[in-house]
């Protein structure tokens, strides 16, 4: 499961972005700094028509989609890593999370209360860059002195890992994201425990005008991604309108394309942002399709048969014999399993195997 915590400043739309995914009015919306205290969590189904359509052919007892928590936190404020505001008391909430949502406020509205007193995505986006690396540092700072006294007694695990905790230390005590410090992949498995806040890839959502949704991209998206650009790091920018979101939420799911058509845009902001979560952290999908159930497995490019199979059970991957697969285009256009298996379209796939987006499995194993 694909899991995104959601950050930003306070009154950018993040609570409303978050209402709107997930359809529910568990987090507060107003205008005013802090309306969010508690952390929120929201489970989004991943829209995908391929699990409706394999759900027509096999007629199972239920369809199991896909699906993504989001994590909504308190705004951050400047001097958060200090105390200031009430965000930093919640950080803690998102570090388990698989990447972060930064939410930029891309739009001008007088009646809307900008808590640094003006509308600037690159100086919000470093303001909160600057915190999450502080509060990293601070857990780096930690570690980093038991890993410390550790070593100097011989310990050969502590040994080896202080050398990326004294390089994690240099760059977070400066404020910069662990994202640009050039860490080797073994220097950031030794950091990985940590789940580091500024390590994580991250989305920007940039919350726009209605008008900049169909019409092309206003000054301040080009200046956030200008800033995004600078660093040189690999993120993507998904904009969206929090009214328009609200809107779609409140509309029968049939009423949703006509309504998205009406104002020139192809599709909602969740389905973008999910795509691009997707995209980001090389995600793809799989599908089981039987009697009882049709779903959407969610597991990483490149996974082994085994590997999608542990997703189910663990013992899936333990006692793993088999997998017995096929794409998707032939498993409808032929009409299900048994005329997939009369027409040879069906393959049956060892450890090797790599898993392809939109495959149908049906695993065999023992345990």
């Amino acid at each position: 499961m694909l899991s995104l915590g959601i950050v930003g400043l306070p009154n950018v739309g993040k609570s409303s972005l978050f209402n709107a995914l997930t359809s529910s009015a568990a987090a507060a919306a107003a205008n005013y700094p802090f309306c969010t205290v508690d952390p929120n969590i929201g489970m989004v189904e991943v829209p995908d028509p391929r699990l409706a359509a394999l759900a027509v052919i096999v007629k199972p007892k239920k369809t199991v989609p896909a699906v993504v928590q989001f994590v909504d936190i308190a705004g951050l404020v400047k001097g958060a890593a200090q105390g200031e505001g009430l965000g930093n008391k919640f950080l803690s909430n998102i570090r388990e999370t698989d990447a972060i949502v930064h939410v930029v406020r891309c739009f001008e509205d007088p009646d809307v209360t900008h808590v640094m007193g003006s509308v600037n995505p690159a100086r919000d986006k470093e303001v909160i860059e600057f915190e999450l690396a502080l509060a990293d540092f601070a857990s780096v700072e930690k570690r980093l002195d038991k890993v410390q006294r550790a070593a100097r007694t011989g310990d050969k695990e502590a040994q080896a890992e202080l050398p990326a905790l004294e390089a994690a230390n240099r760059v977070l005590s400066e404020g910069k994201p662990l994202r640009e410090a050039g860490l080797t992949p073994e220097q950031m498995a030794q950091l990985a425990p940590l789940r580091l806040l500024s390590a994580k890839p991250v989305l920007y959502a940039a919350n726009v005008t209605d008008a900049e949704l169909s019409g092309g991209e206003g000054p301040h998206v080009q200046a956030l991604r200008a800033a995004i650009a600078a660093t040189g790091e690999p993120a993507e920018v998904v904009t969206f309108s929090a009214r328009i979101e609200a809107e779609l939420a409140a509309l029968d799911p049939g009423d949703r394309a006509e309504f998205l058509a009406s104002l020139g845009i192809d599709s909602a902001g969740l389905d973008r942002l999910i795509r691009a979560g997707y995209h980001l952290l090389g995600l793809q999908t799989y599908f089981t399709a039987g009697e009882q159930e049709v779903r959407a497995w969610t597991i990483h490019q490149g996974d082994t048969a085994p590997k999608a199979a542990g997703v189910i059970h663990t013992d899936f991957e333990k006692g793993f014999i088999r997998g017995e697969t096929v794409s998707y285009d032939d498993f409808v256009s032929l009409g299900g399993w048994k005329e997939a298996r009369e027409k040879g379209a069906v393959r049956s796939e060892g450890k090797e195997y790599v898993v392809s987006d939109g495959d149908v499995m049906l695993f065999r194993f023992n345990v």
